[in-house]
């Protein structure tokens, strides 16, 4: 049952670091996309995908990084990707353009750093 858990917890960090870096990736790409050649302003800065984004952060987040905080005793990694999850909540409070942008990497860039750290703990 350990190891069936394991990895499970395993898994979910490694869709974490996944979803985080996707979740860079299309910010930079939307930046470049929209302000260098104007292309894809209403795919790329629709709301609904930051919002599913978050919710995707935090529910996968939540799953692993606390599972993980829960097995391994070591509550940092958890407390590292709450830090990453509230930056990409005040990106979208914060509207497109450059503060979005900056939250928004800082906090994936969190979330991703928090899973590869509970990934270690676990080994």
């Amino acid at each position: 049952m350990r190891r069936i858990f394991f990895v499970i917890r395993g898994r979910l960090d490694g869709a974490g670091v996944l979803l985080s870096g996707l979740c860079a990736a299309h910010c930079i790409l939307g930046i470049v996309l929209v302000s260098l050649l104007g292309l894809g302003g209403g795919l790329l800065l629709a709301p609904a995908i930051h919002r599913v984004g978050l919710a995707l952060a935090v529910l996968v987040g939540v799953a692993a990084l606390g599972l993980g905080a829960r097995r391994h005793g070591r509550f940092g990694p958890l407390a590292l990707g709450a830090c990453g999850v509230a930056a990409m909540a005040a990106a979208l409070a914060a509207g497109h353009g450059l503060p979005e942008a900056v939250l928004t990497i800082a906090g994936v860039a969190l979330v991703a750093a928090a899973h590869i750290r509970n990934l270690r703990h676990a080994a």
